[in-house]
């Protein structure tokens, strides 16, 4: 849509079009449509998801996909879990076509440090009284044993998770503290969460990392169960669509997103693409839906051209295709 506007203004030009992901929602589509050969298997989940499998053997796994929370109907911040991705990922282990699983990690529901995965994984994970917790974060707190002799072997390539955050799994800038709220928490729940969090930390042994706290504690209840590697999502998305090449052919960049904030340049999509742009000594553009930063003449905000919120909002196609031709407005060869 931006294309079709800036288009209406410079006919001439070539578009170039990479759709491109950080980690959360859309990353296995955006790699799927990057890469043809790619054969996309299904989940065996109630709802409808899939697993990409690549030509050299790598399973892409998308959390957002399999338990993320674009899929409750009613946030359930207590008793969201990870367990149906860690079905995913022992179907995974498995298939004999798999060398190595990449796992994007943005977009959960839960804060339940991995421990649903874990579980799925062969993991037990024991109260007191040798009877299993139950599923999601409040179920951390009676935990007392944690038990992964049973556990299913990874995939001979290894294990790496994108993540577009770096926040460990405990402490003031912990995946409870900061984290939690956005899925529903209230603070008291959230001061539950961290505690239960807490208890898995010390039960497992486990030392805490940057990035353990991404996805509810994803990782660090990944790690517990197999060695795991942390990459930025969005660096690894757009090294593998052939993003920094297509930057190099360029003329300008444009990228964007819903909201423009401070947090934007720490491993998000536009931080990575203004880091490619700088490298390649190219000038980068930003249409985003809002921003708290001033764009100046380097941006448009649809917000700001736009009636009103509610415009913007509805009709957001008229007003991509609106601020496409704005952006083309700025440019002056």
């Amino acid at each position: 849509m931006i294309a079709e506007g800036w288009l209406t203004i410079r006919p001439k030009d070539e578009v170039i079009l990479k759709p491109m992901a950080d980690g959360g929602e859309g990353t296995l589509e955006t790699i799927a449509i990057q890469n043809p050969d790619a054969i996309p298997v299904s989940c065996n989940l109630e709802h409808e998801c899939f697993w990409l499998l690549m030509p050299d053997a790598t399973a892409y796994v998308e959390l957002a996909a399999i338990c993320g929370l674009t899929l409750q109907s009613t946030l359930d911040p207590m008793n969201a879990h990870t367990f149906d991705l860690g079905k995913v990922l022992r179907e995974i282990a498995s298939d004999k076509r798999v060398n190595q699983v990449v796992l994007s990690v943005g977009g959960s529901a839960s804060t339940d440090g991995g421990s649903g995965l874990l579980m799925a994984l062969g993991a037990r994970l024991e109260r007191v009284d040798g009877e299993e917790i139950e599923l999601g974060g409040a179920g951390l707190i009676e935990l007392s044993k944690l038990d992964t002799s049973g556990v299913i072997q990874p995939p001979p390539g290894g294990v790496t998770c994108l993540s577009d955050v770096t926040n460990p799994l405990l402490g003031a800038t912990g995946s409870a503290r900061i984290y939690a709220p956005q899925k529903g928490a209230n603070p008291k729940q959230v001061a539950e969460l961290a505690r239960g969090l807490e208890r898995l930390h010390e039960v497992s042994g486990r030392s805490d990392f940057p990035g353990a706290g991404a996805a509810g504690g994803t990782p660090y209840g990944l790690s517990i169960a197999w060695d795991i590697s942390m990459e930025s999502g969005a660096l690894a998305i757009a090294t593998l669509i052939g993003l920094p090449a297509s930057i190099q052919e360029a003329d300008l960049i444009i990228t964007g997103e819903g909201r423009l904030d401070l947090q934007s340049a720490y491993g998000k999509v536009v931080g990575t693409m203004t880091e490619l742009a700088k490298s390649a000594g190219k000038e980068i553009l930003y249409c985003v839906g809002s921003s708290e930063v001033d764009l100046g003449e380097s941006g448009v905000a649809l917000i700001d051209i736009a009636p009103s919120l509610n415009d913007a909002i509805s009709d957001p196609r008229r007003w991509l295709i609106q601020a496409g031709r704005e952006l083309a407005l700025r440019v002056k060869n």
